[in-house]
């Protein structure tokens, strides 16, 4: 690989861009997971879960005939063939999908600081649910990757830098997502879309990523000037939390 040559260097920064734009929806989702844990831990399991996620980036890249055959017929339901890939993508779709309608109805629905076993997150159920979306995630993003380019350290450094954009990222993302609540329920609304396109690309059902990102980049910038509209209301929405966030000593206080 010779970094200096103009076609590896395209490929780079052009893998760079598309890692980064791939990523997003996987900080979002990371983001919103990590948000239902204590302040102190957040940064933590969103840092966590953007290294897993390189790592399991990196080796699938080193197994590009384990990829390879993962693309290959599995098993057959009527007229649809399903591979390995496809089997992955329709869970994880159906997963993701299921994720973010309950983290719709516990925002709108919930009971306002309500704390039970149903909806308290601990440490090690976020990371082990990141872990299983990072897998999905990584497998589109590394598939998508390896038909742009042939050189395994082009991809290795892609996936390396747009991690560490990612991390730096990842905190701005969600202080921005948690501060506006009308922006969290677009991002799950996102994450519903992302979910519904993984699972019918299982069937065979291929939705260009172009048309997905620009719904959700003309979405954004509506949303952003309704948010400069509200800006001058007295009441701001709010979403309602499912679990207190106010700390023991604080609530005996009160008491």
């Amino acid at each position: 690989m010779d970094l200096l040559n103009p076609s590896s260097l395209v490929a780079l920064v052009t893998l760079i861009a598309l890692e980064l734009v791939l990523g997003v929806d996987n900080v979002i989702f990371i983001s919103i997971l990590a948000s239902k844990l204590p302040v102190a831990q957040q940064a933590r399991a969103r840092t966590i879960g953007i290294a897993l996620a390189v790592i399991t980036r990196i080796l699938l890249l080193l197994s590009l005939s384990f990829i390879a055959n993962l693309t290959e017929p599995l098993v057959a339901f009527g007229d649809f063939e399903f591979s390995g890939r496809d089997l992955i993508l329709l869970l994880g779709g159906l997963f993701l999908i299921f994720k973010s309608v309950q983290e719709i109805h516990q925002k709108l629905e919930g009971e306002e600081g309500h704390r039970s076993k149903r909806v308290a997150a601990t440490f090690k159920s976020v990371i082990i649910q990141i872990i299983l979306l990072d897998i999905v995630f990584s497998l589109d993003s590394v598939i998508t990757a390896v038909g742009m380019s042939n050189e395994i350290p082009i991809m290795v450094i892609a996936v390396i830098t747009s991690a560490v954009v990612m991390i730096f990222a990842a905190g701005v993302i969600s202080q921005f997502v948690e501060t506006h609540p009308t922006v969290k329920m677009l991002a799950l609304s996102f994450l519903l879309l992302i979910g519904f396109t993984l699972a019918i690309d299982a069937f065979g059902v291929h939705v260009p990523k172009g048309y997905i990102y620009f719904a959700m980049g003309f979405s954004v910038l509506v949303e952003l000037l309704n948010m400069r509209i509200r800006a001058h209301e007295a009441k701001p929405v709010k979403l309602r939390k499912a679990v207190a966030l106010e700390p023991p000593t604080k609530r005996r206080e009160a008491a």
